[in-house]
């Protein structure tokens, strides 16, 4: 549908004009989440935070989770959509773009760890199913574009292009979640290490 706003989580509405209520509530939601903070909150709170009713946000979401789960993706779908962003040279450069766009946003980073963390918990099936296919789909772009970096010579070849993956990803989640706790912490040249690390060793 040409009006759909690309959120897959949730209900979107029958009509172009809930298609695009819904997106609104999300704006609205991603930034009284960087205003307040998600942790604690109903959904019958976050509504009258937001300024639509509690039986207006049930329109488009079960559950608070289901709300979370979709500000955080709309979040990253907006990111991603941004005409100025650069194009990453690198599968650790995608990390090192997604982290610096994801610490510009209060709330956002505290938003992602909270949910990661609420989806290993027993009966949150969405949640886990959710971050499941993300990691899982993440690993294997990432995975794509080491093994192209390999083939032309920008990055070691004794290494494993998933297990590399995995490591990136862990790195950059890891990493968001110490900057949160200290945020004098630099993540952009952190991650970057990564890249030197990976780099073939120059010849003798």
């Amino acid at each position: 549908m040409d009006d759909d706003d690309g959120s897959l989580i949730g209900r979107r509405g029958s009509y172009a004009k809930g298609v695009a209520r819904r997106q609104e509530i999300l704006d609205r939601a991603i930034e009284v989440f960087a205003e307040r903070g998600a942790y604690g909150t109903s959904l019958r709170s976050i509504a009258q935070s937001i300024g639509v009713s509690h039986a207006a946000l049930l329109h488009y979401f079960d559950s608070r989770e289901q709300l979370l789960l979709a500000v955080y993706e709309h979040a990253e779908l907006k990111r991603d959509a941004d005409p100025d962003r650069p194009e990453a040279n690198d599968a650790v450069d995608v990390m090192v773009q997604a982290a610096t766009a994801n610490v510009k946003v209060p709330g956002l980073v505290e938003l992602y760890s909270t949910l990661v963390a609420a989806s290993l918990q027993e009966g949150n099936a969405a949640g886990k199913a959710h971050f499941t296919e993300r990691f899982d789909r993440l690993r294997r772009d990432l995975a794509d574009r080491i093994r192209a970096e390999q083939a032309t010579g920008r990055m070691r070849g004794d290494v494993d292009p998933e297990h590399v993956a995995a490591l990136i990803v862990a790195a950059s989640d890891g990493l968001q979640i110490q900057w949160l706790l200290e945020p004098s912490i630099r993540l952009q040249e952190t991650l970057g290490t990564l890249a030197t690390l990976l780099h073939p060793p120059a010849a003798d």
